[in-house]
């Protein structure tokens, strides 16, 4: 007699997920757009897996929403775009290594450029294609990351002009600190910016779009838009919050209204009653005052749950707050359900999002963490399935 088969749902092998609501993404491009409208373009940023989210199926839905420009980190990724069918315009904020010319050019990519070899690349490799390649600009206003010093922009504005193959489409630069709204820094980079465009266009170059705006400088601002502006963590429904200078949290308010695009959910796959004094999870760091209700999650540290919301964070079960007891461990993490009315095997958890009346958020993590919410949208790692919804 045959054993009869065994049938898996391999969509539920280990039950933690995340849902991208493709609804709050589009909301809040759309926010954004009639925010800057008609001062500015936006461009939206979809780098590092649209920071956690999921790059292609986030910039699917923001090119059917009207999004003509999506920022990227590297060529690579705005490959990966291109195959996916994404038709836009797609942005190398931090240029291109040596070697991908010819996929830059391939792929209609338009590169961030500040080093004379970036020219000499990328006019080589226009040349043998017989191409036009728009390229962006990209000048150091005071951050020392990225960029050409302001000594050595004429002559490299010298240099652009002299390759056939390459038109200075845009100007670029990247603030530091746009969310301390007092920070001596921002007025001093936006002259040191003004002072490069002025340089480039005497130079005799005629870029047509100049940004250095990121999510806080759309928000509060609006001298910064420039024709160009490109959000990042606003479109995924968070912002940084508005400092002084000296750490404090600004009165000036600019409340936006967007809506978190990511939630992460798990299940409770184990319950276990334990007595007064039980010590918990690895090295005994949490010690029970009582006697409690413990649930098992099946998610940890490898998911990208941070190990620094041991005995601080809290989830939600059934509606109800539950808090992590004892240190995350790399693939699951323990929580007090003793007040959660019926809780049971296979209960819906919500690590990030909303249950009943009740919201938990990335910013929340952030600030428990002591880091910030690009950390940990960024840090939710690949195991984690993404659910579009």
């Amino acid at each position: 007699m045959s054993t009869p088969a065994l049938t898996i749902d391999k969509t539920n092998l280990r039950p933690t997920w995340a849902e991208v609501s493709l609804a709050n993404l589009r909301h809040n491009f759309r926010l954004l757009q009639d925010y800057v409208h008609p001062a500015a373009t936006v461009c939206a940023v979809v780098k590092a897996h649209a920071y956690g989210h999921g790059s292609i199926e986030c910039a699917r839905a923001l090119e059917q929403e009207g999004a003509k420009w999506f920022g990227v980190t590297s060529t690579d990724e705005g490959v990966a775009l291109r195959e996916a069918g994404i038709r836009g315009r797609i942005l190398l904020m931090t240029g291109f290594w040596r070697g991908d010319e010819e996929a830059v050019l391939e792929h209609d990519l338009t590169p961030a450029v500040w080093h004379w070899e970036h020219v000499d690349r990328l006019e080589y490799a226009a040349a043998e294609m017989q191409r036009k390649l728009p390229v962006h600009l990209k000048v150091d206003t005071g951050m020392a990351r990225l960029g050409v010093d302001s000594d050595e922009l004429p002559l490299l504005v010298e240099v652009l002009k002299k390759a056939e193959h390459l038109a200075v489409e845009g100007v670029c630069s990247h603030f530091a600190s746009s969310e301390v709204l007092d920070s001596p820094t921002v007025e001093a980079q936006m002259k040191g910016f003004d002072a490069a465009v002025t340089a480039v266009i005497q130079g005799g170059l005629s870029p047509a779009y100049f940004h250095i705006a990121n999510s806080a400088a759309v928000l509060a601002r609006r001298n910064t838009w420039m024709n160009f502006v490109r959000p990042g963590l606003a479109l995924y429904g968070y912002y940084l919050p508005f400092t002084n200078l000296d750490g404090s949290r600004s009165e000036d308010s600019y409340d936006m209204p967007v809506k978190p695009v990511l939630s992460w959910k798990t299940r409770i796959f184990a319950l276990r009653d334990v007595e007064a004094g039980q010590a918990i999870g690895y090295g005994g760091a949490y010690v029970a005052s009582g006697a409690a209700r413990i649930a098992a999650l099946p998610v940890g540290y490898a998911d990208g749950l941070s190990r620094k919301l041991s005995s601080r964070g809290r989830v939600l079960v059934r509606g109800e707050y539950a808090p992590i007891v004892g240190n995350v461990s790399m693939d699951i993490t323990l929580v007090d359900v003793t007040a959660v009315p019926a809780v049971d095997l296979g209960d819906e958890v919500v690590i990030l999002g909303m249950s009943g009346e009740h919201s938990i958020t990335a910013a929340e993590h952030a600030l428990l963490a002591k880091t910030i919410p690009y950390e940990i949208l960024c840090g939710i790692s690949k195991r984690v399935p993404r659910r579009y919804v």
